[in-house]
């Protein structure tokens, strides 16, 4: 039987802190499992409003934290286990981060070649300058952009568009199988979110890559995920088929996070959606 791409087991996170005489506690992920399969690429949705525990658990699942308890599973190994040089390098080369703002992602004083000619050296197994360039530009060019427009450019030269995308494109070069995607939208324009929802389903769907979508926006949610999971507090409060789930709510917190959407509806993959869950 194959292992899962990547199993959570009853994953708590527990932090604190000393004060005074007493010392407080808080727990921010609680008895949280799921599972990705290894042999079909799908988009997990983690939905939760802030402080529900969404980038704990996505910190978790990319070995930035330890959980209190629990086990994190890639392909069967135990990620708390993977410690020498050699099980990061697997590790980074399966799992790759994609953060919040694109800004924060790059050094501002460094080229962005720079950053792309060195992932694919170390991980896209480049072995000259060559084919480094190479890789890169293919890389750029499966989320839409070329070698030619960030070449020798720094990151305030690119838009928050360009450069998030700059950044999927450094993932891509290390060839993963899976993306953690931490709120990849919410400081990129609002007319270029849909391109970068939608360029996360094309690498789902063509090049078999799952994804970790963090969010709080259901609508996007919606549009893509094939399962979701909604999280209050740290505990899943209800999970399953994505729209299932946002059409019809069963729990009272995520029926609220429906209520709270503004728009009439949810946009659906195409025009004959029978239903919304708005």
């Amino acid at each position: 039987m194959t292992a899962p791409l990547i199993e959570l087991s009853h994953v708590s996170k527990t932090f604190g802190a000393a004060g005074g005489f007493s010392r407080r506690r808080v727990r921010a992920v609680s008895d949280v499992g799921f599972a990705l399969p290894a042999d079909v690429a799908e988009i997990l949705t983690i939905v939760g409003r802030s402080g529900s525990g969404k980038t704990t658990l996505a910190r978790m699942i990319l070995g930035m934290e330890s959980p209190t308890a629990g086990e994190i599973r890639l392909l069967g190994k135990d990620v708390a286990q993977m410690h020498g040089a050699r099980d990061r390098k697997a590790f980074i080369a399966t799992v790759q981060p994609i953060f919040q703002n694109p800004f924060e992602a790059f050094n501002p004083l460094r080229r962005l070649d720079e950053y792309l000619f060195l992932t694919a050296r170390r991980f896209g197994g480049a072995a000259d300058r060559r084919q480094a360039q190479a890789g890169a530009d293919a890389a750029l060019r499966q989320v839409g952009l070329s070698l030619a427009e960030v070449a020798g450019r720094y990151p305030h030269e690119l838009s928050g568009g360009q450069l998030q995308r700059t950044a999927i494109a450094r993932a891509l070069l290390a060839r993963p199988k899976l993306l953690v995607a931490d709120e990849p939208v919410s400081m990129v324009d609002a007319s270029l979110r849909m391109s970068i929802v939608n360029l996360f389903m094309t690498l789902r769907d063509e090049l078999a890559i799952s994804i970790i979508y963090i969010t709080h926006d259901l609508a996007t949610a919606y549009h893509i995920s094939n399962r979701i999971i909604i999280l209050r507090e740290g505990r899943v409060v209800e999970s399953g088929d994505a729209r299932t789930v946002l059409v019809r709510p069963q729990h009272p917190y995520s029926r609220q996070l429906k209520e709270a959407v503004l728009v009439p509806r949810f946009p659906g993959p195409s025009s004959s959606e029978s239903e919304s869950p708005a």
